[in-house]
C-alpha cells in the first residue's frame, strides 16, 4: 500500500490511497480541472480512480466531487448525513456507508470512524490491505475513545495539526470563527494532535504525515515543537502542503 496527497489545507484537500489493484481518492476539495492537473503530477488520470470517498460536506473536501464523478464515471461513497447536505448531489453513482461498519472496495477494507466535527455525519478512515494499515485523520475537534481505538497500529498516519492555540487566539479570525475552529467540534490543535499521536503510535508506524495546517494560525516550528515531545523521528516527518501535497509514500 501507499499514500499520497494532492493538497491539504483550508483551500482544498484530496488524498490518494493505493494497493496493488485499487486506487481510492479521499475527498476532492479542488475543481475537477485542478484535480486532474494534480493527479497528472503523480502520473495518474482521473479514470484510474476506482472510487471517491467523502469525509464530510465542507467545501474544502467536496467542491469537486460531483463534477469529477460525472465526468469520469466514478462511484462516490459517503454517509447519509453527508449526502443530506445536498452538496454532493449529481454524482454518477452513490454508495452509502455507516460509521463503524467496515466495507470493501477492490482489495482494500475501509473502516469509517465517526469524529466530532461541525458537519452532518462526519467521519475519517482507516484503510487495510492484508497486514498494512493507513490512517487518514483530519477535521475533528476533540479526541474520542473510538478514534483512539481505531487508529492504533497504522503503518502510515496522516494527522491533522490544524492550529496553534495561542496563534488562533491572537490571530486574524473573528471571535465566532475562533470559537468554532478551537472548539470540540472544530479542528485539532498541535497539543491535541501530539496527545493523540502519543496514544496511537507504535513500532509499526513508518510514516507520519502532518496535514491540514492552518496558513494563518499555525507554523511548522510550533508543530515541530509539539510533536517532538512524543515522536522520536521528527527528521522523517512529511508535511502535506496546500499547493503540492506530497508524493507517494509506500509501506514496507
Amino acid at each position: 500500500m501507499r499514500i499520497a496527497s494532492l493538497g491539504s489545507g483550508s483551500r482544498g484537500n484530496a488524498t490518494l490511497v493505493q494497493s496493488d489493484s485499487t486506487l481510492l481518492l479521499v475527498d476532492c476539495g479542488f475543481s475537477a480541472k485542478e484535480t486532474e492537473a494534480r493527479l497528472a503530477r503523480l502520473g495518474l488520470q482521473a479514470g484510474d480512480i476506482d472510487a471517491v470517498l467523502v469525509t464530510h460536506e465542507h467545501s474544502d473536501h467536496i467542491s469537486g466531487v460531483a463534477r469529477l464523478s460525472r465526468k469520469h464515471q466514478l462511484p462516490v461513497y459517503l454517509s447519509r448525513g453527508t449526502s443530506a447536505s445536498g452538496r454532493c448531489d449529481g454524482t454518477w453513482q452513490t454508495h452509502y456507508f455507516h460509521s463503524e461498519a467496515d466495507f470493501v472496495i477492490g482489495d482494500i477494507e475501509v473502516a469509517p470512524i465517526a469524529v466530532p466535527h461541525d458537519a452532518r455525519e462526519p467521519c475519517q478512515f482507516v484503510f487495510t490491505c492484508g497486514p498494512r494499515r493507513i490512517g487518514v485523520l483530519t477535521d475533528l475537534g476533540s479526541i474520542t475513545p473510538a478514534v483512539t481505538r481505531h487508529f492504533q497500529g497504522c503503518q502510515a498516519l496522516l494527522l491533522e495539526c490544524n492550529h496553534d492555540a495561542e496563534m488562533l487566539e491572537n490571530g486574524p479570525y473573528p471571535y465566532p470563527l475562533r470559537q468554532r475552529v478551537g472548539g470540540d467540534w472544530g479542528h485539532l490543535n498541535n497539543v491535541q494532535a501530539a496527545d493523540l499521536l502519543r496514544q496511537v503510535q507504535g513500532e509499526e508506524l513508518q510514516h507520519l504525515i502532518v496535514a491540514h495546517i492552518s496558513e494563518k494560525n499555525n507554523h511548522r516550528d510550533r508543530v515541530h515543537s509539539a510533536l517532538a515531545e512524543v515522536y522520536q523521528a521528527m527528521e522523517k516527518i512529511v508535511w502535506a502542503d496546500q499547493s503540492a501535497g506530497f508524493s507517494w509514500l509506500a509501506l514496507d
